[in-house]
């Protein structure tokens, strides 16, 4: 993806947000140098990789195939491995009229999407086999609204505003807007893209990016580069 476009997307992603009424925290808001100058004091923030995430899956058809989210909180995993303290994270994610986020599921993260405003979400789900592989045989069991909702392979559910999904690792699932875009809302155990996103298909998590201007604001997939180098 070329630089600019990400910008781009972000300014646009930010004018939807607020049009729901809803106000990303500061650091959403800072350029790179701000970013670089509150380094120090921005360390957890940093390490728990919060802030703008946009990917077209490394396909280069974001329009076809992505999606924007922002990480507002993160957790620690060594908590989650000791069973106590800062367990939860949370996100938003724009995900377009018929934009996909590809087949996948996670080892670790439980995760409750949830339909924050706009159009309607469709999410396409798939069961697991034994050792946890997509099996395009198997259904399933998931919680909509916290109500039992068997799934039969390849179903796709469709979530309106205010309601919500919860998946748990081994429940294999796509999704995308229908009709417009959405609002989602994500709430689940701490969350590592870097390595708890197992897809169907050979593809990446992160763009590979063209950097035809400077960045208005930071990924988490620069950080490395920009304030950790």
């Amino acid at each position: 993806m070329k630089r600019s476009r990400i910008n781009d997307i972000i300014e646009e992603s930010d004018e939807m947000i607020r049009s729901f009424g809803f106000r990303l925290p500061s650091f959403a808001y800072w350029s790179m140098d701000e970013f670089i100058a509150n380094t120090p004091q921005a360390k957890a923030l940093i390490d728990a990789r919060c802030g703008w995430d946009i990917t077209d899956y490394g396909a280069g058809k974001f329009d076809k195939m992505g999606l924007v989210l922002f990480t507002l909180r993160n957790g620690r995993l060594a908590d989650l491995h000791r069973g106590g303290g800062m367990c939860y994270a949370e996100k938003l994610l724009i995900s377009k009229q018929d934009q996909l986020s590809p087949m996948h599921t996670h080892v670790i993260k439980a995760e409750d999407i949830i339909n924050r405003g706009g159009a309607t979400l469709i999410v396409e789900l798939f069961g697991s086999d034994d050792h946890g592989r997509f099996d395009e045989t198997r259904g399933g069991v998931v919680m909509c609204d916290g109500i039992e909702t068997p799934f039969d392979p390849g179903q796709k559910l469709k979530f309106e505003p205010g309601q919500s999904v919860t998946l748990m690792p081994g429940d294999w699932h796509a999704f995308w807007g229908e009709g417009g875009d959405v609002l989602i809302g994500e709430v689940s155990t701490v969350n590592d893209d870097e390595t708890d996103n197992i897809f169907r298909e050979n593809i990446g998590r992160f763009s590979t990016i063209d950097e035809d201007t400077k960045p208005d604001h930071l990924l988490v997939s620069d950080y490395h580069q920009y304030l950790l180098s």
